[in-house]
């Protein structure tokens, strides 16, 4: 202990020394404020948003299938217009004026015809421009509703007591009670299949944003907030919603193959759109009729491959940009 003792003496004599040996105004400088050194230090240029798609397009097979989907969604509208395409509900007859049924893929007819000579190229596009149609509302209507419910349900506890009540109700009936009863009771078409499929399919939506906002709606931040006055609305844009963009998204990309999934189960069980319209549905449940005879069985692998690159192709996409857009993810 004297021998460290002894050290440290040293060291301070020494260094009393050197101070000693300089001029009085080379021992401390005034710093000039210098205001854009000031705001250089606190700068970033962190984006959410840009950080989001950088980690996004990291993922090479959820890019691939965006721009599958996106080359989809552009051809199935554009199909119509094109030059060459035949009528989806039009029925063809060859030189002797006979029905061209169930001819296979060829040259004139690429998915070749069904059992009454329509063209299959032109009805499994279409049909997937109706299933589109009814997956983008439904997702759409579920994400407006699902919200806004489930933060009014949340964040305002005079509210809890009702929404609860409500939603106890509505979920304790089956959705597909509600959507056989729908189909019989209204006139078979997309709208009706739209409603139908909104009534309950908000509900998850609403009690998944209750949940997650009863979890984040007292932290620290957010009673600070209120306790500076800050508006009930300013908050739940600013603090809430946003710390759940990932689990929103997510639930989007995966209500749109489950309202393709719900118009393809009505319309096994007869109860979906009818057959003037054109729908994945329709063209799958014609198909699954022929199954027995393999050389028919191209009715049905044609719309079912539509089907599945669909569904697939949204559930990876809502994965990965659901994992983006969890900022714990980003750099």
């Amino acid at each position: 202990m004297a021998l460290r003792h002894k050290k440290t003496a040293a060291v301070e004599e020494s260094i009393n020394e050197s101070f000693k040996n300089l001029p009085d105004d080379e021992l401390f400088t005034f710093a000039g404020f210098d205001e854009a050194a000031a705001e250089k230090t606190g700068y970033s240029d962190y984006s959410y948003w840009r950080s989001t798609f950088q980690v996004f397009l990291k993922d090479r097979v959820a890019v691939s299938l965006l721009i599958l989907i996106g080359i989809i969604l552009l051809f199935a509208f554009l199909q119509p217009h094109l030059p060459g395409q035949r009528s989806a509900t039009q029925i063809y007859n060859d030189a002797s004026g006979m029905q061209i049924r169930n001819l296979p893929p060829n040259a004139e007819f690429w998915f070749g015809t069904n059992s009454i000579g329509q063209d299959l190229w032109s009805r499994v596009w279409s049909g997937t421009r109706t299933s589109l149609l009814i997956g983008f509302a439904v997702a759409l209507s579920e994400a407006v509703l699902g919200i806004l419910m489930g933060v009014l349900w949340g964040y305002i506890r005079r509210l809890d007591r009702l929404f609860t009540e409500i939603y106890n109700v509505l979920d304790n009936i089956p959705q597909t009670i509600i959507l056989i009863l729908f189909s019989y009771i209204m006139r078979p078409s997309v709208s009706t299949l739209i409603i139908a499929m909104c009534l309950t399919g908000w509900l998850d939506m609403a009690r998944f944003i209750r949940n997650q906002i009863l979890i984040i709606r007292d932290r620290d931040y957010n009673l600070a907030s209120r306790c500076l006055g800050t508006p009930s609305r300013r908050i739940i844009l600013r603090n809430l919603l946003p710390y759940l963009v990932s689990v929103i998204m997510l639930r989007m990309a995966l209500a749109i193959p489950a309202a393709i999934g719900n118009e393809v189960f009505l319309t096994y069980i007869g109860l979906g759109l009818p057959v003037s319209i054109p729908s994945l549905g329709n063209l799958i449940n014609e198909g699954r009729v022929l199954m027995t005879s393999a050389a028919l069985r191209y009715q049905l692998f044609f719309p079912a491959i539509a089907l599945s690159v669909v569904t697939i192709s949204f559930y990876i996409i809502g994965n990965a940009f659901a994992d983006a857009s969890d900022p714990k993810n980003h750099i």
